[in-house]
Parts: structure tokens; C-alpha cells; sequence
């Protein structure tokens, strides 16, 4: 039962990170008011929210309560999957600076940068591989088997 709760809360944290970076991806525009930025900061906080509780259910699910943990670490394409979730949680730091150093502002328009937009578009279209990953390594696609002993 544990290992079924683990496994709900890392999908929800997916569908939580995805809906809050599509949320921000319909909400920017080229230029928008600080109060509107404020708006996308605090979806810009659900989305780390969601990336949190994927982390920590998919850690849960390595070292605790999922298969053996030698089915992970044995596995390339467990290691892609963790190499792309990096890659996306390191480019969502450069959006989220820009919301925060800016919600406050005193302007009433704020000129969004072209690079916010296209790397939230790269992040989408990153996460869009991350449940092939999950599937693909489900199904034991990468494992290899173990070398059977010659009597």
C-alpha cells in the first residue's frame, strides 16, 4: 500500500509541474503589469511544488518503497530520466529569478524577455519525454539481465 501511495503522489507531482508550467506558458505575454507577474510567481511556486513532490515520491520510490533499488541504478534510461529532470529544473531557475526581481516593480508594463518564453517552451517540450522515460524503463527495457551462472 505504501508503495501505491509513493507511486500517486510522484504522478500527481508530474501533473501538478505540468499544469503550472502550461498555466505560465498561456499566461505570458511581451509585456505585462507586476501584478500579473506576481500571478505567474505564485504558479511559478505550485510548478517547484510539484517538481518537490516528484522528487522526494521518486526518491522514496529508489531507496524505499519502490523495486530493488539495483533496478534503478542499473538502469540507463532511469539515468536519462534523472540527467532531463535536472536539465529542467536548472533551466526553470532563469524564469523564476526574472518573476521574482520583477513582480515588485515600479512600472506599470515590464517587457518579458524572448529567452523567458522560448526556454518555458523548452521545458514543456522536455517534460513531454519524461513519461516515455518512465514507461519505457517500466517495462524493463533497459535492464539487462544478469548473466546466468555456468554450472
Amino acid at each position: 500500500m505504501e508503495e501505491l501511495l509513493v507511486r500517486y503522489l510522484h504522478f500527481t507531482g508530474l501533473i501538478i509541474l505540468a499544469a503550472a508550467l502550461v498555466s505560465q506558458h498561456l499566461l505570458l505575454r511581451k509585456t505585462m503589469t507586476p501584478a500579473a507577474l506576481r500571478k505567474i510567481a505564485v504558479i511559478d511556486g505550485i510548478y517547484g511544488a510539484g517538481a518537490m513532490l516528484m522528487l522526494v515520491s521518486g526518491l522514496l520510490l529508489w531507496f524505499i518503497v519502490g523495486k530493488p533499488e539495483a533496478f534503478y541504478s542499473g538502469n540507463f534510461i532511469f539515468h536519462t530520466k534523472l540527467l532531463l529532470f535536472a536539465v529542467i529544473a536548472t533551466l526553470s531557475t532563469i524564469p523564476t529569478w526574472f518573476y521574482l526581481r520583477n513582480r515588485r516593480a515600479n512600472t506599470s508594463r515590464i517587457p518579458v524577455p524572448r529567452r523567458i518564453i522560448r526556454i518555458i517552451r523548452a521545458e514543456l517540450l522536455l517534460l513531454l519525454l519524461m513519461p516515455f522515460l518512465a514507461v519505457t524503463m517500466a517495462r524493463g527495457s533497459a535492464v539487462r539481465p544478469a548473466k546466468e551462472q555456468q554450472p
